[in-house]
Formats: structure tokens, C-alpha cells, sequence
């Protein structure tokens, strides 16, 4: 999943890619919401409030809006700066690294909302940041991998593009093309993964609270893993080689 990127991706790698991130995006956006009341995964609704605020001159909220913004900025920032960096060395690495970065600050939400959150105010706008900023990295991966074609918290350009290709594929005097059938296939993988992600964090965030962190990391763990396993695989065949050879009757 991680160790192609844009022109040299298959199919079934955007697809995984798509549905894995996707359920993460909508497990993560649900679960602010829930517990935040503030979205998490998109900066859409943020700049709309941080118009609202800048109009009534509540500079505080106008603060915490802008500092959001810029956390989803920093994020997508650093994921990309980070792949520049490694992709010359090892593609899987350099795309690794985000997604690592995601799983700290996840588990770090985990650890501090089930052992020392108090509900404050300045405390739900601090973890709001810090999975916000997680969004921003895996969205500005997921995003760069896939040569753009992979958004996984951007519903509103996802309806756009998927609204754009149903109409290029129902317009008879356009060739239905592999290329416009595999986008069609990943558009919509996103938008089910996203909602049963939606789904699957409303109800376990309201029946676990901030235990839900600790599941998400095991998803991206998998991302991780998905490259490797064929590596591990040969290392594990060296270690105990299975012996071809039948027993004498």
C-alpha cells in the first residue's frame, strides 16, 4: 500500500488504501465530534466559524480556529516534507513516516483522555489540535500517494469528483475506460468506508470513550504491516525452511 505511489499503483492498492484510511477519517471525525463537539477530519466548517467569530469579535475562538487551520496545514506539510526527504532512500519509509507520526499522536489522545482528562475547556481544544494535525498528515499522504486521487476527510470535493465521473459515465458519447471505472470504484469505496467508520465510532466512542484511540492505530498498524508482510514471510521461510522432501515409504 505504501511503497507505490501515483502512476505505479494498482487497483487493489488504492482500493485498500482508500477503504482503510477512509474508516479512520470517519471513526476519527465522529469520535471529536462526540466527544469535542468539533469536527476533526475536514477545515470546512472551521473556516466558516472562524468568519463567524472574526464578525463578532470573539478573538479567542478566533485563535483556536486559526491555530486548528494551521495544525491541518502543518500536518499535510509535514507528511509531504517528509516523503521528499526519504523517497530517495525507500518510498515504503518515506511514506511510513506519517503514518507513524499519526499512531503517536493518536495513542498519546488514548493515554491522556482515559488517564488525566478533566473536561476543560482548554483540554478539549488541545486534543481537538493534536487529531486535527493527525488528519492534516494522513490526509496530505493518502492525498500524495495516490497522485491526488485519494482524499480521504475531504467529502465535500470527494461528492464533486464522484458527481463529475457518474456524469462522464453516463454520458453516452463518452468511452466508458478502465481509468474512469477504477475512480469510480475507489470514490465510492471512500464515501462507505467513511460513513461505516462514522458508524462504527459513534457507537463505540459512546460506549468506550477514548479507549476508540487505541483501535484506530491497530488499522493504520495494518497499513503499515501490509508492505512487510511478504518480507517477513521469506525471513520466517529461512528461519524454518520446510522440507520438500517425502519420507521413504
Amino acid at each position: 500500500m505504501l511503497k507505490h505511489t501515483k502512476e505505479n499503483r494498482t487497483l487493489k492498492e488504492n482500493l485498500m488504501l482508500a477503504s482503510s484510511t477512509a474508516f479512520v477519517s470517519g471513526m476519527t471525525n465522529v469520535s471529536g465530534v462526540v466527544a469535542f463537539l468539533a469536527f476533526t477530519a475536514n477545515v470546512t466548517g472551521h473556516f466558516s466559524n472562524l468568519a463567524e467569530n472574526i464578525i463578532e469579535q470573539n478573538f479567542q475562538q478566533v485563535i483556536v480556529f486559526s491555530l486548528w487551520l494551521f495544525l491541518f496545514l502543518a500536518g499535510s506539510f509535514t507528511s509531504n516534507f517528509l516523503v521528499r526527504w526519504q523517497s530517495h532512500k525507500s518510498n515504503y519509509r518515506a511514506n511510513a513516516l506519517p503514518i507513524i507520526i499519526e499512531i503517536i499522536i493518536l495513542l498519546f489522545v488514548a493515554f491522556y483522555g482515559q488517564h488525566y482528562y478533566d473536561e476543560t475547556l482548554r483540554e478539549k481544544q488541545v486534543i481537538t489540535g493534536a487529531i486535527i494535525l493527525s488528519m492534516g498528515l494522513q490526509n496530505g499522504l493518502v492525498s500524495n500517494i495516490s497522485g491526488g486521487l485519494i482524499k480521504t476527510s475531504h467529502l465535500t470535493g470527494l461528492f464533486t469528483d464522484l458527481g463529475a465521473d457518474i456524469a462522464e459515465w453516463l454520458h453516452p458519447g463518452t468511452p466508458k475506460t478502465p481509468a474512469l471505472k477504477n475512480r469510480l470504484y475507489i470514490r465510492f469505496t471512500i464515501l462507505g468506508f467513511y460513513f461505516f467508520g462514522a458508524l462504527i465510532g459513534g457507537y463505540f466512542f459512546d460506549k468506550y470513550e477514548f479507549a476508540i484511540f487505541y483501535f484506530i492505530p491497530v488499522i493504520l498498524f495494518t497499513i503499515l504491516y501490509y508492505d512487510l508482510s511478504p518480507i517477513a514471510l521469506r525471513k520466517l521461510a529461512r528461519i524454518f525452511p520446510i522440507n520438500e522432501k517425502k519420507a521413504d515409504i
